[in-house]
């Protein structure tokens, strides 16, 4: 991670961010925004401190800090990206700033950086990307994340601001992450048209039982019955329905049911493995597996599943949006559709992970404010592009049919739900749970061997 390490603040300063002394000094900074007004230029709105005068952030250099991002400005290719880029122009020129995104560490090395970074301090001007997990838990509770709710320039009431990101990343009134942008879409159904055509399927059908809202567990078990075929009458099946990893169809089977591994309400985090929509969701998943699951060659790398879709070897496979990228060289054509509905919903939904945008702790709270109010900014929509879906543009690379980025993605994009499980430390739903299920080995037996342990986990969450 290339940042510096000129000292911003302690530990100790970093720890009470929220205390009377940061208080003091956003208060000149909060009375101006009390104060502020509004005024129309062109299409833009500008806004102004109590002197009338546009707010000015003194030149200041903003990094939106990943592990992804080139830091290079992109070529125009379309009318919205032309008139988001002139907002952005104008937003930096008005205001007296540059705003930009910028890999600065790894994906596996973010969340060591960042605490390194909120501890010891620096000169940047940084929001922080992150990705949801313990790290980010444990950097919340050792006081390193800015408490967002204390900055009036950020109002999480507005519809650009990620409802789910808000819910699991408070605590009481504090608010220490946010996210203005479209969740990601995660788990759906791939299904291969090729393979369906062969067995008297037509791929459109399977949207069109998503269009009408039946698209549920019976129906993907019916679909599932008429492709696994023993062609030559051997006694070994020859096309097997599904391949899937395990980590992604359980979650998905999951939060399909309204279930959930860990729920969270006014009391904190709670245990919700045990609940009837949960095991319900596991002992269905597991018998899926059980009887259309393909068998992997001994040798089989641990990710064969993937592999074994784009060869043609299954029909379906639950995987996460994303991997469509992965399969730009697959002979077949592909489809992609939402999890199947469980037996006690009535709308599709898909479980959310996204990454989230935090502010470090230990700046002052001026600097702190300044940052967020260049944020806040960045990420408004453009004018006249209020509606627009900019999202879609590189789903549409990715997949094969409209159907599956207009339909299925459009869907997802606003249908996501918290795992609040991620931000338990000590849960790790691979060795806990999804890797040892089995008919030897039931959810609700697994769910009963770990009662107590994560139990134990939950209790530290909750500050008990």
């Amino acid at each position: 991670m290339v940042v510096g390490v000129a000292g911003c603040g302690s530990s100790d300063a970093a720890s009470d961010n929220a205390g009377s002394s940061a208080q003091e000094t956003v208060g000149e900074s909060t009375e101006a925004a009390d104060e502020a007004e509004t005024e129309e230029v062109g299409q833009y709105t500008v806004l102004t401190d109590e002197s009338g005068n546009p707010y000015d952030l003194g030149g200041m250099e903003i990094i939106i800090a990943d592990w992804f991002s080139s830091g290079e400005e992109e070529e125009a290719s379309s009318a919205y990206d032309e008139a988001h880029q002139e907002y952005l122009d104008w937003i930096q020129e008005t205001y007296n700033f540059t705003i930009k995104q910028q890999a600065v560490t790894s994906w596996g090395d973010s969340p060591e950086d960042y605490v390194n970074y909120a501890t010891t301090g620096g000169d940047e001007n940084y929001v922080f990307t992150l990705y949801q997990g313990s790290a980010l838990t444990s950097a919340i509770q050792s006081g390193l994340m800015y408490d967002l709710s204390t900055l009036d320039c950020l109002d999480f009431s507005e519809s650009k601001w990620d409802s789910v990101v808000k819910d699991t990343m408070s605590k009481g009134d504090s608010v220490y992450a946010m996210r203005a942008m479209d969740h990601e879409p995660t788990a759906g159904i791939y299904f291969n048209k090729r393979l369906l055509e062969e067995a008297g399927i037509d791929p459109e059908s399977i949207y069109e039982l998503q269009r009408n809202n039946e698209w549920t567990w019976d129906k993907f078990e019916e679909l599932c019955k008429q492709v696994q075929k023993d062609t030559d009458n051997d006694g070994v099946i020859d096309l097997y329905a599904m391949t899937n990893f395990s980590c992604t169809l359980y979650p998905a089977a999951v939060y399909s049911n309204g279930g959930q591994f860990i729920g969270k309400d006014e009391n904190g985090f709670y245990n919700d493995l045990e609940s009837d929509a949960t095991m319900e969701a596991l002992n269905w998943a597991l018998d899926m597996i059980d009887k259309y699951e393909m068998v992997y060659p001994e040798d089989a790398a641990w990710d064969y599943t993937y592999t074994a879709f784009a060869n043609g070897e299954a029909v379906f496979t639950c995987a996460e949006s994303y991997k469509a990228g992965d399969w730009a060289d697959m002979e077949d054509d592909f489809g992609f559709v939402c999890f199947p509905m469980g037996p006690r919903m009535d709308h599709y939904v898909n479980y959310a992970q996204d990454n989230v945008f935090v502010i470090p702790s230990c700046y002052d709270a001026e600097k702190a404010w300044k940052i967020a109010f260049a944020f806040n900014l960045y990420n408004e929509p453009v004018p006249g592009f209020e509606d627009h879906e900019g999202w879609k543009d590189n789903y549409y690379k990715s997949f094969r049919d409209t159907e599956s980025v207009d339909e299925t993605l459009a869907i997802m994009v606003d249908s996501g739900v918290p795992m609040y499980d991620k931000l338990v430390n000590g849960i790790d739903m691979g060795p806990d749970l999804f890797w040892g299920i089995s008919k030897d080995n039931t959810p609700a037996q697994k769910a009963e061997s770990i009662r107590n342990t994560w139990q134990s986990y939950i209790d530290t969450a909750n500050g008990k």
